[in-house]
């Protein structure tokens, strides 16, 4: 029998928290709940969640600052979705940019809540199609920079190895897999997630300039990844397939 998948909820409304553990565990998922920063950290140190579950308005750190926190100790090993009961685009955008997979803005229903962790589950734990290559294991190199397609992760030109979220894999992946040639914004959201759910239309905007900043990229004159204006972007570096050691 599968193990159910694991999901952290952190909210600091009781009422609303017992809710969603009551909702998720009918939908078959194992649920823990958190009403603030150090009750999850309590619980991450002993349990491993598939996903966390995570409020915006906190008591003490808030959601952003545990997001940060989460990102930088976890990489792309823990989807996050983030909860929020502002519908102002900039919280959104922020969430995003500290490596939210995706938000809600409450109120919600019930429904969608679980078809969105279902959705970030399924895309972080498989490449869509277009993705899966043939050769498992081997390395896509350019300019000195190392994508390496089985462990995942981003090499730089020291031999460091550069945290990637899991939005931030497949974005590269993609852009690695088709050099030089111009992708919209569209078709970057079908490659890279499926259109299993609703995307907010500047994600592939915060992608990028998340991208740009792992890889030292000037915005102002990149040198790996362009904009083409009214049309998307193009990876313009020469890109290498590597083999690499088992």
């Amino acid at each position: 029998m599968d193990t159910p998948d694991h999901i952290l909820v952190v909210d600091d409304d009781r009422e609303l928290r017992n809710l969603l553990v009551q909702v998720l565990g009918s939908h078959g998922f194992r649920v823990s709940a958190a009403a603030d920063g150090r009750q999850m950290r309590s619980l991450l140190a002993t349990s491993q969640p598939d996903l966390v579950v995570l409020d915006l308005m906190l008591p003490g750190e808030d959601g952003l600052s545990l997001c940060r926190d989460l990102r930088a100790k976890a990489g792309d090993g823990l989807p996050i979705l983030m909860l929020t009961a502002r519908a102002e685009e900039t919280d959104r955008v922020v969430g995003l940019e500290l490596g939210a997979d995706d938000y809600l803005t409450k109120p919600f229903a019930a429904r969608e809540l679980v078809a969105r962790i279902r959705a970030i589950l399924r895309r972080t734990r498989s490449l869509p199609p277009n993705l899966a290559r043939g050769d498992a294991s081997r390395a896509l190199a350019f300019e000195g920079w190392v994508l390496d397609t089985q462990a995942r992760h981003l090499v730089d030109t020291a031999g460091v190895v550069v945290s990637l979220t899991g939005a931030e894999y497949r974005l590269l992946r993609v852009l690695l897999d088709h050099p030089q040639r111009v992708l919209n914004r569209d078709q970057l959201l079908d490659l890279t997630q499926g259109r299993e759910a609703e995307a907010f239309d500047r994600s592939i905007d915060l992608l990028v300039s998340r991208l740009r900043q792992r890889l030292r990229d000037d915005a102002r004159d990149p040198r790996y990844i362009k904009t083409v204006r009214n049309e998307g972007y193009v990876f313009c570096a020469a890109v290498q397939p590597q083999a690499v050691a088992a």
